[in-house]
């Protein structure tokens, strides 16, 4: 996710996991701040490497990750109050690998605007807090492997005057388009549907119900969201078949420490391709609704 439209949390991060369950509020002042958002490139490079994060996080006991708790299904509080999500799960199959045992996870709830200073500073040791890829922020951070593909699309009323994506680019100038604010909405709706209008709300809520209200067509977001609210709402929504402006979701580390990226990967990769596939598989269906299908045995599908 671009910080394009994320609600955020500035200067502040809370402590969440194996150091207590009640939630303490830790102020780091101007280190989340938004002028260390976006460092030059050349102070990212002239950060000093030392020994790996890996055996600092062993001899810990525990592994401390930056998320957020308001965005589903990537990280947020159930009814129960507990973190859940996409991220989470991540976060928890890193815990799993490194101590067998996926609740030894101190989780760091901070803003979008804090998740590279928090590496940089050392207070976290990975971030899963959905972190769209870009040259930008690979000048500041290591980005892992991706483990999803995110894009925009526009989920309208299963029983609605439109049912398919043709039908809604038919419409041209009598098609309403509902989507949170962000400067760069109107782009992004016109990239896929020129002539359509664009009415935008202060809130993903607000959106919903101007299409539940049938004051917009289409309701334009995240696919991923698209898939949790769809999920949530059995029959009552539709996805309109056609994604556009892709970008992938990674985890990151701290440049200079290869051993730490190396391993992180691995978990990654065995979990998307190999012994720990079912879980991963489980996340997917879990808060996507996807089924996800098999690797193919054989040769491996990292080289073909």
């Amino acid at each position: 996710m671009t910080d394009k439209n994320i609600p955020t949390i500035e200067g502040s991060m809370v402590r969440r996991g194996v150091l207590g369950l009640s939630a303490a509020a830790t102020a780091i002042g101007g280190v989340a701040g938004a002028g260390l958002g976006l460092l030059a490139p050349r102070q990212a490079v002239a950060q000093e490497a030392g020994p790996s994060r890996l055996q600092t996080v062993l001899d810990r006991g525990y592994l401390i990750v930056g998320t957020g708790s308001t965005n589903p299904p990537w990280h947020f509080e159930d009814e129960t109050g507990t973190l859940v999500g996409m991220d989470i799960d991540m976060a928890r199959l890193l815990a799993r690998g490194l101590f067998d045992d996926p609740e030894k996870v101190e989780f760091v709830l901070q803003g979008s605007d804090a998740r590279i200073p928090s590496l940089i500073t050392d207070k976290v040791d990975v971030i899963c807090q959905w972190m769209t890829i870009t040259p930008g922020r690979a000048q500041q951070c290591a980005f892992t492997v991706p483990y999803y593909r995110e894009g925009v699309g526009l989920m309208l009323m299963a029983d609605g005057k439109y049912q398919t994506f043709d039908q809604l680019k038919e419409a041209g100038s009598d098609l309403t388009v509902g989507a949170m604010q962000n400067v760069f909405i109107e782009d992004w709706a016109h990239k896929a549907l020129p002539e359509t209008k664009v009415d935008q709300f202060e809130s993903p809520d607000a959106t919903l119900q101007a299409l539940n209200a049938g004051r917009v067509d289409a309701y334009l977001a995240d696919q991923s969201a698209i898939r949790w609210l769809m999920a949530q709402n059995p029959g009552r929504f539709a996805d309109s078949g056609y994604g556009w402006m892709p970008n992938s979701y990674a985890s990151a580390v701290k440049q200079g420490d290869p051993t730490w990226l190396n391993w992180v990967n691995t978990v990654y990769r065995e979990a998307m391709l190999g012994v720990d596939f079912d879980l991963f598989a489980a996340s997917y269906k879990k808060w996507f609704g996807i089924d996800l299908e098999t690797p193919k045995v054989g040769f491996p599908t990292e080289f073909s």
